[in-house]
């Protein structure tokens, strides 16, 4: 007997019902089923055995990346669009995803490549209302109203598009399936169906996708694996800047960033990160160092301000903007006990200024200056950089891409740097100079004991 079109699978034991159960019968996990979309049970014949190709005879890529237009956002996909990638962008509402692909739409447009942008959760007229504040003109983008994805794959394969953008994932939904646009049944089915386009046409697909309290992309977790791209658009609505990061890319590296500005004519790409992070940085201020951190491919100048209280009643607070929590109580542990400094009864607060996150451990040296820094009230020198991993021990280790951190230090005019003991062999650009320490007691020695 055949099968019905959808049925509720259980996502734990493949138990199908079907209607929607609250629990599964048969492993008697909650909230397990799913509707999904199956096919009669005669249909599944074995497909014929096809031979494994040598690595040599496999087929080369044909087509070389298309670029947006954008250079931040060809940044952070490793050079632009691949034919055929499905990109999955996720950010909160209101941060500017919507602006930028219709930035990147229209860019794609005016270099006579056919652009589809599937609108499902706003009117054609209020997508124009926003494109006209952009600029946008080119009758090669063509504008979808729709929350049908059939019909949107249709529309796409009509007009010969050469990009397609769906706004958004958790908007569209399949017909043959009874539940609402944006439960997890519909959205797996959208996501693989415009993944099976994409593949088929050789089509870059840019999918929008929300994101949960906790910041991570709604939706099913297979979403994240069937598409090849997950771009993370960051940033506080309140303030000018976002920024855009890979999480993850087969087409090239991971946790690349990207650095925008929101304007009145839309976002525009930031070229000079570094100095955009350190242009309101305070002079001669108590807890304030500046961390040359890592960032994909890119060196950025970062500021690292902490400040520290006087002793609290009670529990101490522990506050971390921009940095792990976790890594401040580490440090702050390290340097109680190895550099004899009263700050387990205080209360501590530490930030990264414009928004940035910096998970890094090369950050740690920095962070342990700025709180001792603020805790002494003395200024560490304007001119000087400090990186460097600290251990439990107080031993200041080793971190990678030594070189590229100190050539941004010395290309925005930074005179001095403190450094882990191992890149004191390091290449030093012209009017740099090094203080390599081993320790962190030598750290507060070489920047004067602050």
């Amino acid at each position: 007997m055949a099968l019905p079109r959808t049925a509720h699978v259980c996502q734990q034991c493949g138990y199908r019902a079907p209607k929607w159960l609250g629990r599964c019968p048969e492993c008697e996990a909650w909230g397990s089923l799913v509707e999904e979309t199956v096919g009669p049970a005669s249909a599944r014949t074995r497909a014929p055995a096809l031979p494994a190709t040598p690595w040599p005879d496999l087929p080369r890529a044909e087509s070389d990346r298309t670029s947006t237009g954008i250079a931040e956002f060809d940044r952070v996909l490793g050079g632009g669009l691949v034919p055929g990638a499905v990109i999955l962008l996720g950010g909160e509402p209101g941060i500017g995803k919507s602006t930028i692909l219709l930035q990147v739409a229209s860019r794609l447009a005016e270099d006579g490549r056919e652009v589809v942008y599937v609108s499902a959760e706003e009117s054609a007229t209020q997508l124009r209302l926003r494109g006209e504040r952009l600029g946008v003109r080119s009758s090669k983008l063509r504008v979808l109203a729709e929350t049908d994805v059939d019909a949107a794959i249709a529309a796409s394969r009509d007009a010969r598009a050469r990009a397609v953008i769906v706004d958004s994932i958790q908007a569209v939904r399949c017909a043959e399936l009874a539940s609402v646009a944006g439960s997890v049944g519909q959205v797996r089915e959208a996501a693989s169906r415009f993944v099976t386009f994409a593949k088929a046409e050789g089509v870059p697909v840019v999918l929008v996708g929300h994101v949960t309290k906790d910041g991570t992309i709604a939706g099913p977790r297979t979403l994240e694996h069937v598409v090849d791209t997950i771009l993370q658009f960051e940033g506080d609505r309140h303030h000018a800047h976002r920024i855009l990061r890979a999480v993850k890319n087969r087409f090239g590296p991971a946790d690349e960033l990207g650095v925008f500005a929101m304007t009145d004519e839309g976002l525009r790409a930031v070229d000079n990160p570094s100095e955009v992070f350190l242009a309101e940085r305070p002079d001669a201020a108590p807890g304030s160092t500046v961390l040359p951190a890592i960032e994909g491919s890119r060196a950025l100048l970062v500021e690292v301000q902490a400040l520290v209280g006087e002793p609290a009643q009670g529990n101490p607070r522990r506050t971390a903007l921009g940095i792990d929590a976790g890594r401040l109580a580490l440090i702050l542990a390290v340097l109680g006990r190895r550099a004899g400094l009263d700050v387990a009864a205080r209360d501590v607060f530490v930030n990264v200024p414009g928004g940035i996150e910096v998970a890094e451990p090369a950050a740690d040296l920095a962070i342990a200056l700025s709180a001792v820094s603020s805790l002494t009230r003395r200024a560490i020198s304007r001119h000087r950089v400090v990186f460097g991993e600290l251990g439990l021990t107080g031993e200041i280790r080793s971190v990678s891409r030594v070189e590229a951190r100190l050539k941004e230090a010395a290309r925005l005019g930074f005179t001095s740097a403190v450094v882990p003991y191992s890149a004191a062999t390091a290449v030093v650009p012209a009017g740099l100079d090094l203080l390599p320490v081993r320790h962190l007691l030598e750290a507060l020695d070489a920047v004067g004991g602050a």
